[in-house]
C-alpha cells in the first residue's frame, strides 16, 4: 500500500491505544502514542488543575504536532494514538466549559492550534472509536490507572457529546467510525481482521461495508 497516515480518535477508555498497538504490529507501520510518563506537566494538573490547565494543553499541542510532522515525513505509514484535533475540539473546549481554563488563555490556545495545523499535512484516514459510557467507565476500572481513578461518568459523557459535535463538522480526511461496545481485538484475532479490512477498504476508496461484530 502507499504511504498513509493515520489518526485514531475516541473517548477515554475506547480503545484507541490497543488498537494502535495491534494495526501498528500487524501492518509493519510506523505508532506514535500521548506522552504520559514524560510529561512535566501531569501531576501538577491532577493536583491542580484550574492553575494547570492552560499548561498541560499548550505541552500537548506542542508534542502532537511534533508527532504529527514526524510521521507524517516518514516513508513509511503511520498510525497515532489520539490527534491534535481532540486536544482543542475536545479536551481543551471540556476544561475551558469546566472553568478550569479562563477564557483569555482559552482564545490564545485557540489561536496558537489554529496556526500551528495550517501547517500540517492532512491525515489519510481518521477512525473514530465510539463506546457508550458504560462501557468505558468499566473499562476504565479495569486498567487500574491511579490517575484516572476520578474520572467521573459526567466528564466521559461531555465529552462524548463534543465527540459528536465534532464528528458533524470534521472535514480533514475520510472518517471511519467503529463501534467498539462489543468488539475485542485484543483478545480476538477476528474481530482484529474486521478492523485491518475496514481501513484498508477506506484507505483504498473501496466501497463500505456496514461494520458487523
Amino acid at each position: 500500500m502507499a504511504k498513509h497516515l493515520v489518526l485514531v480518535a475516541g473517548n477515554i477508555g475506547s480503545g484507541k491505544t490497543s488498537l494502535t498497538e495491534r494495526i501498528g504490529a500487524r501492518l509493519g507501520w510506523r505508532t506514535a502514542f500521548e506522552s504520559v510518563v514524560d510529561n512535566p506537566y501531569l501531576p501538577d494538573f491532577y493536583a491542580e488543575m484550574s492553575k494547570w490547565s492552560f499548561h498541560l494543553q499548550v505541552f500537548f499541542l506542542g508534542h502532537r504536532a511534533e508527532q504529527h510532522l514526524v510521521m507524517a515525513s516518514d516513508p513509511r505509514s503511520a498510525i497515532i494514538d489520539r490527534s491534535i484535533y481532540e486536544d482543542a475540539f475536545i479536551f481543551a473546549r471540556a476544561l475551558h466549559d469546566m472553568g478550569n481554563i479562563s477564557e483569555r488563555d482559552y482564545q490564545t490556545y485557540q489561536k496558537t492550534f489554529q496556526m500551528i495545523v495550517k501547517s500540517l499535512p492532512a491525515p489519510a484516514l481518521l477512525v473514530y472509536l465510539h463506546c457508550p459510557v458504560n462501557t468505558l467507565i468499566e473499562r476504565i476500572r479495569q486498567r487500574g490507572r491511579s490517575m484516572e481513578s476520578g474520572i467521573a461518568p459526567e466528564y466521559l459523557k461531555r465529552l462524548e457529546s463534543y465527540y459528536e459535535e465534532w464528528m458533524q463538522s470534521f472535514d480533514l480526511c475520510p472518517v471511519l467510525t467503529i463501534s467498539t461496545d462489543d468488539l475485542d481485538f485484543v483478545h480476538k484475532p477476528k474481530h482484529l481482521d474486521l478492523v485491518v479490512r475496514r481501513i484498508q477498504e477506506k484507505l483504498t476508496g473501496k466501497e463500505e461495508m456496514v461494520f458487523n461484530d
